[in-house]
């Protein structure tokens, strides 16, 4: 073990600890209003400071790595981890967390895939992996919505979805409205965001170069490029989910699977 990296890291974490003191005010808070969050709160902190400190330490480690497998081991986890995160959020639809997982690597590599081939990232760890995680993350919550929410459209529509299948329609087309409305529901905050970035609030990725001694200019350009990843990500994901759902929404005859909808 490097232990002038454990005390570097020890001295670093006097000003995290600080910062509990504004935790402490919403446990009190919490306490005072009889809400009955303060072990949540507690537990939530004491979770993120124990995720976020062996993370760092695993990226040191992976940086410090010039194998381009750790790159990929550390992708794989990332998307393996959003996979079941995003099928939890869409817990009826069958193979729920296959299909997100497949759903957000398929969007995450084509996007990283693209990047790394324009040259507007290196593939190095220091690169790749953040800004995968950024990826990952937002295409785990955009998939997730996605497939929820057309699984319940067409529950609560599977009148209309049965008389056009009748009529001879495709699954796709009998549920191409439904389909619509999920991918849009899905992908709005993304593209609100986009809309507001810079006018509401300073996003992360920016906040951070600035406040690491970039200047506003370069932290502004890098912002344009995650802006657009995350479009381009979230947007591959969603749609290639509503696609991995079909088969589970119908029978090989073209009829609705009716138990996938039976549920609540």
């Amino acid at each position: 073990m490097d232990w002038a990296l454990l005390v570097e890291f020890l001295k670093g974490m006097i000003k995290p600890t600080a910062a509990l003191a504004v935790v402490a005010m919403a446990v009190f808070l919490s306490y005072i209003q009889k809400l009955g969050l303060e072990a949540e709160m507690a537990y939530s902190i004491f979770r993120a400071f124990l995720q976020l400190s062996v993370i760092g330490f695993v990226l040191q480690f992976i940086f410090n790595q010039k194998n381009a497998v750790w790159i990929v081991m550390a992708y794989l986890f990332m998307v393996s981890i959003a996979g079941y995160t995003a099928g939890q959020r869409a817990k009826h639809v069958p193979r729920g967390k296959y299909v997100a997982g497949v759903s957000i690597l398929a969007g995450t590599s084509i996007t990283m895939f693209m990047l790394v081939i324009l040259r507007v990232f290196p593939f190095t760890p220091r690169y790749i992996i953040p800004v995968a995680g950024m990826m990952v993350g937002n295409a785990m919550t955009v998939t997730g919505v996605t497939m929820k929410k057309l699984r319940d459209d067409i529950k609560m529509q599977m009148s209309l979805v049965e008389t056009a299948l009748a009529l001879g329609a495709t699954p796709r087309q009998a549920t191409l409205q439904q389909v619509k409305r999920a991918l849009v529901i899905a992908l709005s905050p993304v593209l609100d965001n986009a809309k507001t970035v810079g006018l509401i609030s300073l996003p992360g990725a920016m906040t951070g170069l600035i406040m690491g001694g970039a200047s506003p200019l370069e932290a502004i350009q890098l912002q344009i490029v995650v802006m657009n990843m995350l479009i381009g990500a979230s947007t591959v994901s969603s749609i290639m989910s509503t696609y991995l759902c079909w088969p589970s929404f119908f029978t090989k005859a073209y009829q609705l699977e009716t138990k996938v909808f039976s549920s609540d």
